[in-house]
């Protein structure tokens, strides 16, 4: 693409995600059902980190290509740099995740992960932007422009070090209410729980590198997002 049709979409790819996080981050605390506890408001929960994730990862990609725009190079470089760490080992894995796991727990037992009770708070259309548009965006993504992947080792440890902070953060807050974050996760004993966060990791870390491996096929080794 050229830059000024990035600019572009970038600008309404951050816009839109921008308005879905007010969206569901602006829904009525009193309206919530009586299984959606207060502690730790929308924020425990990884498909709204994800829309942040998201807005922030488009926010620096406009930025980005506004500063190519202007001739700005020196600090575009280090601008884009920010950008293809963010979308390499965060934005790609993390909204593939989201969209895979949601709706295969939800095809099994929506109670697990989204309760019936939801669907008269958070409309149809809210859901579906939350769970199912952040995959497509992520592909569209990779398919619009080439980038940098970090060497595998400090693209790993940096995931993982993401993953480690948010399962502690779902810890933390059922140390506190004695409630779980996700309904699923009641489901398993405390060994059950750590197999499960350790497959659940597993699987984000093959969609980091199924990522890495579709921008190498489409752009190739070599190719330069700069």
């Amino acid at each position: 693409m050229e830059i000024s049709t990035l600019a572009t979409y970038h600008c309404l790819a951050f816009a839109w995600y921008f308005f879905v996080a007010y969206s569901i981050t602006h829904v009525r605390a009193e309206e919530r059902p009586s299984e959606v506890f207060l502690y730790g408001g929308q924020w425990k929960y990884l498909t709204v980190l994800n829309l942040l994730l998201q807005a922030v990862f488009y926010g620096v990609s406009f930025l980005a290509d506004v500063l190519r725009l202007i001739k700005k190079l020196r600090c575009a470089k280090r601008v884009i740099s920010s950008r293809d760490l963010l979308f390499s080992v965060l934005a790609f894995p993390v909204s593939t995740f989201v969209c895979i796991s949601f709706w295969t727990i939800y095809t099994y037992n929506r109670e697990l992960v989204y309760p019936k009770s939801l669907d008269g708070v958070i409309p149809l259309w809210l859901n579906h932007a939350m769970h199912t548009a952040v995959l497509p965006f992520a592909v569209l993504e990779i398919l619009a422009m080439p980038h940098r992947y970090p060497a595998k080792k400090k693209g790993l440890i940096l995931l993982g070090f993401v993953a480690f902070l948010y399962i502690s953060w779902v810890l933390w807050i059922y140390s506190v209410t004695g409630e779980w974050v996700y309904p699923l996760f009641a489901l398993f004993s405390p060994l059950g729980l750590a197999a499960f966060f350790a497959g659940s990791l597993a699987i984000i870390v093959s969609f980091y590198s199924f990522g890495e491996f579709l921008n190498r096929m489409i752009w190739g080794q070599s190719k330069l997002c700069f």
